[in-house]
């Protein structure tokens, strides 16, 4: 499979999406460009990208890896510190935090490290190739078992992370399909549809159970779920957007409307 191509699962998305007409602004790197970047770093000690990252990746030891053909275990150090890793990798503001970091900035040669740009790389790339449920060290089952109300990415990295601590993990997720703001609310310059749906699959390859078009309070109550699992995480997402409502006539022009 192409890196980023989609996976059986997106059949759920409408081909007819104008998402799919937008070019992705940072394109996936070919191999060859991956490693002609990796070698650019300077595999900094203490290094601020690291600092700057929220998720605490050890970027300069995953970007040597790729530049000595170890994507694999590139990937590895990346998901081992964040199982989102290629969303973040995609949608993260990158040039305020690890990128706005890199040395580069301060001596004025330009461009950074593309860090957002090799960790997509690394990630996609052992996606593509399979076997990405292998990379990380899962305990041995349990018989503790719980229920995520929501399949956004809090309730996927909760379920991904008590899955490989050896939990029998539930995502319960009232929308047809999974993974929450990455799916339905991010620019698609960043990442389309096939991205989000791409780090789902990885989650659920890791024994997480996904019951999609499921509403907790119409198709399964609350009581029954606390009944069920030892355990019960919510994350239950941003809740309505606001609405500006009823705009009087004569004032819709400064709104960019027709009076």
């Amino acid at each position: 499979m192409t890196p980023g191509r989609a996976t059986p699962h997106t059949a759920a998305v409408p081909a007819q999406r104008l998402e799919l007409r937008l070019p992705d602004a940072k394109p996936t790197y070919a191999p060859g460009e991956a490693v002609a970047e990796a070698h650019r770093c300077l595999y900094c000690h203490d290094a601020p990208c690291v600092t700057a990252c929220p998720t605490g990746i050890d970027i300069p030891g995953f970007i040597r890896k790729i530049g000595t053909g170890n994507v694999r275990g590139s990937a590895r150090t990346i998901l081992s510190a964040n199982l989102l890793g290629y969303s973040c990798a995609r949608v993260c503001p990158v040039e305020v935090l690890c990128v706005g970091a890199c040395v580069y900035n301060e001596w004025h040669r330009t461009p950074p490290i593309q860090i957002g740009r090799l960790q997509r790389y690394a990630v996609e790339t052992v996606f593509a190739a399979g076997g990405a449920d292998t990379l990380l060290a899962k305990a041995p089952r349990t018989a503790k078992r719980v229920a995520c109300v929501g399949a956004g990415p809090a309730s996927l990295a909760a379920a991904g992370y008590l899955a490989l601590e050896g939990a029998e993990v539930t995502l319960f997720e009232k929308r047809k399909v999974a993974g929450g703001l990455n799916t339905t609310g991010v620019a698609p310059y960043k990442m389309h549809v096939e991205g989000s749906l791409l780090e789902v699959d990885f989650i659920r390859s890791l024994g997480v159970e996904i019951r999609e078009g499921v509403e907790v309070g119409r198709d399964v109550s609350p009581a029954d779920l606390l009944r069920d699992h030892d355990a019960v995480f919510l994350g239950i997402g941003l809740g309505a957007d606001a609405s500006l409502g009823w705009i009087p006539r004569g004032r819709s022009r400064a709104c960019g409307g027709r009076s």
